[in-house]
C-alpha cells in the first residue's frame, strides 16, 4: 500500500508543476484538479478518509467549479498569455524556487530526525466533530469566508465586464 501513497504523490507533484506552469489557463485548471484529486487520495492512504471527502468535495469540486468559472468570464485570448509571458521572466521563480527548496531541506530533516521505529499517535476525528465546531465557535469564521468569496466573485466579474467594454470614453 505504499508505493501507492508514492505513486499518488509523484502525480500530486506533475500535476502541480503542470498547472503553474501551464500556458492556457483551462488546461492548468484541469492539472490542478487532478492534484487535488492525488491530494486527497494521499489522505485516504494516511487514514483521514474525512479529509480526502472534503479535498474531493471543497476543493476539487466546489473551488474549482469557481476557478473555471472565472477563466470563462474573463475570456483570456492568445494575446494575453503571450503579454503575460513577456512579463514573467525566470528570475520571478528564483525567490519561489529557494523558498520550496528551504521547505523540502525542513522536511527531509524532520524525517531524518525521527527516530526509526517511533509511530505517531493518530487521533481520529469524527465528521460530526468537524460539522459541530464549523457551526459552532468557529460559524463567524466560515461565514466570513464565504462572504470573501461571494465579494472575490462578484469583484471578478465586475473586472471581466470591464476589460470587455470597448475603451471609447464612455461610462
Amino acid at each position: 500500500m505504499q508505493w501507492l501513497f508514492y505513486i499518488a504523490g509523484a502525480v500530486a507533484l506533475f500535476a502541480s508543476l503542470r498547472a503553474v506552469c501551464h500556458r492556457h489557463a483551462v488546461h492548468a485548471l484541469l492539472y490542478l484538479v487532478v492534484s487535488l484529486l492525488a491530494l486527497a487520495m494521499c489522505f485516504y492512504l494516511l487514514g483521514a478518509p474525512f479529509a480526502a471527502a472534503l479535498q474531493i468535495i471543497v476543493y476539487a469540486g466546489a473551488i474549482m467549479v469557481l476557478f473555471v468559472f472565472a477563466v470563462m468570464l474573463f475570456n483570456i485570448t492568445d494575446k494575453d498569455i503571450e503579454r503575460e509571458r513577456q512579463w514573467i521572466r525566470w528570475q520571478v521563480w528564483v525567490g519561489p524556487t529557494l523558498l520550496v527548496l528551504l521547505l523540502l531541506a525542513e522536511v527531509v530533516m524532520l524525517i531524518q530526525l525521527q527516530p526509526a521505529g517511533a509511530q505517531q499517535e493518530v487521533q481520529l476525528i469524527e465528521a460530526k466533530t468537524v460539522g459541530g465546531l464549523l457551526f459552532g465557535p468557529y460559524l463567524l469564521a466560515v461565514e466570513i469566508a464565504s462572504f470573501l468569496l461571494l465579494a472575490a466573485l462578484v469583484g471578478g466579474y465586475h473586472l471581466a465586464k470591464a476589460l470587455g467594454r470597448p475603451h471609447d470614453g464612455a461610462p
